[in-house]
């Protein structure tokens, strides 16, 4: 399944693949990869136990995506290890790991969809036409659960950073 027209790129209209995840179901599944002393694997499993906070980007090598991924960071770093925090993309792990080293990303944990695109299409935030991930943010409880869900609809705009941390509150607040 595909959803044209779902979000533009500098106002031209491009189509996601994937349906779209909503508040209220079971977080899709996925294989992400990064880069910590060798090639690791981190899949939804891994996220139970504690809410969880997954920030997706098209390139961290981008300003937006730079900017949006820096704030997240600051505002997630008051939070500790309460919660499981990511930056998605599909830039290659070492280059994720090279950019959050450099810019001092250490309250999300980078995670790269560049092998077989399972967020990218379980997700719904795989843009067809540039292969490519949308800006997108979501939160979920502990359970796996997905309790907040954005897509945002012009990928060059930042997200709502007060909605999704709010989001993200109230699941530590019911843990």
């Amino acid at each position: 399944m595909s959803r044209s027209e779902a979000v533009t790129f500098a106002g031209n209209p491009l189509t996601l693949a994937g349906e779209a995840v909503s508040a209220g179901q079971a977080a899709p599944d996925f294989k992400l990869h990064f880069f910590e002393g060798g090639m690791k694997e981190i899949t939804l499993a891994d996220l139970k136990g504690k809410p969880a906070f997954l920030s997706v980007v098209p390139s961290l090598d981008t300003g937006v995506c730079a900017i949006q991924t820096k704030k997240f960071n600051e505002s997630l770093g008051e939070l500790n290890d309460s919660i499981t925090a990511l930056t998605i993309s599909l830039d290659l792990p070492f280059a994720m790991n090279r950019f959050c080293g450099a810019e001092n990303i250490t309250n999300l944990r980078s995670a790269s969809d560049y092998q077989d695109r399972t967020f990218g299409n379980n997700w719904g935030t795989l843009i067809e036409e540039l292969k490519i991930l949308t800006r997108a943010i979501f939160v979920l409880d502990a359970e796996g659960k997905v309790t907040y869900a954005e897509y945002v609809p012009e990928v060059t705009q930042e997200p709502n950073y007060d909605a999704a941390l709010q989001a993200l509150k109230a699941q530590l607040s019911v843990a």
